[in-house]
């Protein structure tokens, strides 16, 4: 029951990523700039952690928070990318696996059907991914294209090198983000103040960025139509109530529980932009998200049978996702 509850919220909090990529490709088609966008949602959101950070503290004690802990959470504010598109979470997954084996937060025996099912799903859940992106096929629902998607498929060869080389650095730099994530929240387990401080940190530094990037007074200026409702949909759902419910689950299920359900966000896309875009749906979409279905499965079942395996053996420390890591040890808190 407990597992299932986990797996609805995530599963949530990857359409509600869905719907911002909707919301947001609907808004920069209408030119809204993508730094103005990530500057005004981390400072709304920062307005919403404020308040709320200390109401919840204010009748618990909060844990001391050491400056290294601060020094952790600027370097992950550093590596978020909070405007990432669903197509750049495909190799997510991978690398989270693999940062996740090295930094010895994920357990990998391959003698172990638990194991097993968890690499295989992990990979089948990536080729699911590009299937989604490289392959299009016959189209099965067709609406008329945007005028500028011909000039995009026929752009240079090196536009598209140099696109692929910046996907792969962005899913990197996301899987990093989730393994520094778990390892502050490990140490720091109080994910609205870790959250609070990513919050003001992100916000400073892309005002900084987007002051240098958008020379122009116009472009600062908020419309009342889809440009401010995507904005205050970023600010509530994502920037705040998603990075608070991945730290969350990062601390009680590891970074690689959280990146298994990137790629069902890409699938959501898909179905909210034939819907409300009159995105065109070809055949590819539609084996590629098989694909991640059957991945994400393969995944869940590794992840379960983990759990049910340790859980009969009474042998703590064996979970992939629990706190007694070497590496990653707990440490009593000062309050």
């Amino acid at each position: 029951m407990w597992i299932s509850g986990i797996i609805a919220v995530m599963v949530a909090i990857e359409c509600l990523e869905a719907g911002l990529s909707t919301l947001s490709k609907a808004a920069m088609v209408k030119g809204m700039s993508d730094f103005v966008f990530v500057t005004y949602s981390n400072a709304l959101a920062l307005l919403f952690f404020l308040p709320s950070t200390f109401i919840y503290y204010r009748k618990r004690p909060c844990p001391r928070l050491p400056f290294s802990i601060v020094c952790r959470i600027f370097i992950l504010s550093l590596i978020s990318s909070p405007t990432m598109w669903s197509a750049m979470n495909g190799l997510v997954p991978a690398f989270t696996f693999l940062l996740a084996i090295v930094t010895r937060m994920e357990k990998l025996d391959l003698k172990v059907w638990s194991s097993q099912a968890k690499s295989i799903g992990t990979i089948v859940t990536v080729v699911g991914a590009y299937i989604v992106i490289f392959y299009q096929g016959p189209p099965i629902i067709f609406y008329q294209s945007f005028p500028n998607l011909d000039a995009l498929i026929l752009s240079p060869l090196s536009n598209w090198i140099i696109g692929g080389f910046l996907l792969a650095t962005s899913s990197f730099l996301t899987s990093l983000l989730l393994i520094v994530q778990t390892w502050i929240i490990r140490d720091y387990p109080a994910e609205l103040v870790v959250t609070l401080f990513g919050c003001i940190f992100v916000t400073i530094l892309s005002t900084i960025i987007a002051l240098l990037a958008e020379r122009d007074p116009n472009t600062w200026k908020l419309r009342p139509d889809v440009e401010l409702v995507t904005i205050a949909y970023s600010a509530i759902f994502l920037v705040s109530i998603r990075s608070v419910v991945h730290a969350w689950a990062c601390r009680t299920k590891g970074p690689v529980f959280v990146t298994v359900f990137k790629p069902l966000g890409m699938v959501f896309t898909i179905a909210m932009g034939v819907s409300f875009l009159r995105d065109t749906l070809h055949i590819g979409s539609v084996i590629g998200a098989a694909t991640i279905a059957v991945g994400f499965y393969s995944v869940m079942w590794g992840k379960s049978n983990e759990v049910m395996n340790i859980e009969d053996s009474g042998i703590p420390g064996l979970d992939s996702s629990t706190d007694n890591i070497p590496l990653l040890q707990n440490k009593s808190m000062d309050v």
